[in-house]
């Protein structure tokens, strides 16, 4: 996925549009960080860290 789409897809989830550029690359070099540390593909070590996201945005929207 390339950095503006991934971007764009964390603008839709919840993530504030100015600062999802430099979340994008930092879930990027992360998600290579896993997926090489754990065996995971780059594809599942993104999912994770995704689903890690919406998860933090959807308690933050509900104030836990």
């Amino acid at each position: 996925m390339e950095p503006a789409e991934l971007a764009s897809l964390l603008v839709t989830m919840g993530c504030p549009a100015d600062k999802s550029p430099e979340l994008a690359r930092q879930l990027d070099k992360r998600a290579r960080q896993l997926a090489g540390q754990t065996g995971r593909s780059y594809e599942e070590a993104m999912r994770h860290l995704l689903d890690l996201m919406k998860q933090g945005w959807a308690a933050k929207e509900r104030g836990v």
